[in-house]
């Protein structure tokens, strides 16, 4: 609880008036059935009918301020509830935006989303029923066995008889459906990335007609999901049976027993209704117990997976940066003898012995196979991953040594696959600088071949844009994510095959504003077409993890075979396009 005391203190009001009025209802519900007794055995048995009807208007204010203490408490106890989940939901959020891409790698998309959404309602559903339920149903069923004590003691042990027994039915439900939870929310997982992928996808699920296997994989997801909720709610709604049952064999053995003392004239007829009304309420009580156990099993397996999040270890800190403060100021980048895998346990290295100087301003190539380590490698610039063995500078600083916001402020990223969000194309070009005018963005946007397309729309810059930019081409998205980066005027830009939907003479224009416009950033395209890095003042080639070139066009031409052979290949396919 230590944990989650931080998402209590604010609301703390909350969470005390809840309790305190839930305690009002109890105590009307527990002196409710007495002054009923008092009725029957003075009031009808006398017929006296002043007594009747003050006793009646007693019950009535009783009443009342029963309601009261209700509403008062399901009003308190939803707002206790819903601002713990969202702030808890806010910080798991925030915790997950920290992840480096190997923490994310440890989690599916739609764990994640289930996390954050399904879990988190779990807790907030136990946090409600618990502020609601748990002063109430221990309290009414120590109020409801004192009454039944002070009304007939003889009957009252059939109580304590009876009591033991339902908890421990109530136990052995809790022990077996734990469990099962656990498993129907890691189903629910697996169908959650189902949805996911296949509504990202969609436009590709239907261009090789895949709907069918589409609709088969969800409907297994879906399946197993419905058997293992069906498996854990099998064992939870034995709960209900128990619990009538064991009420109806208490109420009868109680009227049989009961029904002998009125006829011996030891008991009155109304303290026999109250009775049966105080061991209603005491089963009823041993039931909210358990609704509460059974809720709090699986909120318990919820809170499980949320804890997972929240104790994650960050591997991407500023813990250790030396200098914090710094900035990217030139742009210059070296790599030193780095070595990188992404799986520690593995001899396999992707980035194996790297040696790289880049100086400020300089456009760099880098091409090489699918595959090669060629994106891995400028991952390590911004620190989305970092090196296992060596050093990447920048600036002659080590890049562990800055905080990660001021270096990836200086670093712009057009990653090989393209990404917009949902908003307009002004909101997601904004994401670059959004302190930038008007004038400025359309400038930049010029310059990245965007304006004249996006000018062309009845909406302009303000043109919705699809989940992920779905209702523009390839190559504009390629353009609009270009434009983003510029507007950021980072002191390093790379560009991860970043223009290979657009066609050459648009790239042309692009490569063109690079060596005007950006003539001091420094300039790093990852393609595979060497048309567009062959003016590049060093090319960098690379094959399976290691640097087999470096030079330019010229030079590499002379000096290195796996780029003769790509030249070749691609100028071979170039003449047979041609021809």
């Amino acid at each position: 609880m230590k944990r989650y005391s931080k998402y209590i203190k604010p609301y703390l009001p909350y969470f005390i008036c809840g309790p305190l009025m839930m305690i009002v209802e109890v105590i009307g519900e527990v002196t409710m059935p007495y002054l009923m007794a008092q009725i029957i055995n003075n009031g009808v048995a006398q017929k006296d009918v002043s007594y009747i009807i003050s006793t009646g208007l007693l019950m009535v204010v009783v009443a009342l301020l029963m309601m009261m203490g209700g509403v008062g408490s399901a009003y308190f106890g939803a707002k206790a509830a819903v601002n713990f989940a969202s702030d808890l939901r806010k910080d798991v959020f925030a915790k997950v935006q920290q992840f480096s891409f190997n923490n994310i790698d440890s989690f599916s998309t739609g764990s994640l989303v289930t996390r954050l959404t399904n879990d988190i309602t779990q807790l907030q559903n136990m946090v409600n029923m618990c502020l609601r339920m748990l002063f109430r149903a221990p309290g009414m069923m120590i109020g409801s066995i004192i009454m039944a004590f002070m009304m007939n003691a003889k009957l009252a042990v059939i109580l304590l008889i009876a009591m033991p027994i339902l908890m421990f039915a109530i136990s052995m439900v809790t022990m077996t459906a734990f469990p099962r939870f656990e498993v129907m929310q890691k189903k629910l997982d697996k169908l959650n990335s189902k949805i996911q992928e296949a509504l990202t996808n969609v436009r590709v699920i239907k261009s090789f007609v895949r709907e069918k296997h589409e609709e088969d994989r969800f409907k297994e997801a879906n399946k197993d999901l419905m058997d293992s909720s069906l498996h854990a709610f099998k064992v939870v709604i034995l709960n209900m049976p128990i619990m009538s049952i064991a009420m109806n064999l208490t109420t009868l053995v109680v009227v049989w027993f009961g029904g002998q003392q009125i006829i011996a004239g030891d008991m009155p007829v109304g303290d026999l209704s109250s009775f049966i009304s105080y061991i209603t309420q005491v089963l009823m009580s041993l039931m909210m117990l358990g609704m509460i156990i059974l809720q709090s099993s699986r909120a318990l397996a919820s809170e499980k997976r949320i804890r997972e999040v929240l104790d994650t270890v960050v591997d991407l800190t500023d813990e250790h940066a030396a200098e914090p403060l710094k900035q990217v100021q030139k742009g210059s980048i070296e790599f030193k003898n780095v070595n990188f895998r992404y799986y520690k346990d593995t001899e396999e290295k992707v980035l194996n012995n790297i040696n790289l100087s880049i100086q400020p301003g300089q456009t760099v190539g880098i091409i090489g196979s699918t595959g090669c380590g060629k994106t891995t490698l400028v991952s390590m610039i911004p620190r989305l991953y970092d090196v296992d063995e060596g050093q990447v500078l920048v600036d002659g600083v080590d890049v562990k040594d800055y905080s990660l916001q001021n270096l990836r402020q200086g670093v712009g990223m057009v990653l090989q696959k393209n990404v917009l969000f949902s908003g307009t194309i002004l909101e997601n070009l904004q994401w670059g600088d959004a302190e930038a005018s008007m004038e400025e963005i359309r400038k930049t946007a010029d310059a990245a071949q965007a304006d004249g397309f996006v000018s062309s729309f009845p909406e302009g810059y303000e043109t919705e844009l699809g989940q992920g930019g779905v209702n523009v081409s390839g190559g504009q998205k390629q353009r609009l994510c270009i434009a983003r980066a510029l507007l950021k005027k980072p002191k390093i830009l790379i560009l991860d095959d970043s223009t290979s939907a657009v066609d050459t003479a648009t790239e042309a224009k692009i490569r063109e504003t690079f060596n005007t416009s950006l003539k001091d950033t420094t300039k790093i395209i990852i393609a595979q077409r060497i048309s567009s890095v062959m003016d590049a003042d060093q090319i960098v080639v690379m094959d399976e993890g290691a640097i087999v070139g470096l030079g330019t066009h010229d030079q590499l031409l002379d000096t290195c075979e796996a780029y003769q052979e790509i030249y070749a290949s691609q100028m071979e396919n170039k003449k047979e396009v041609g021809a």
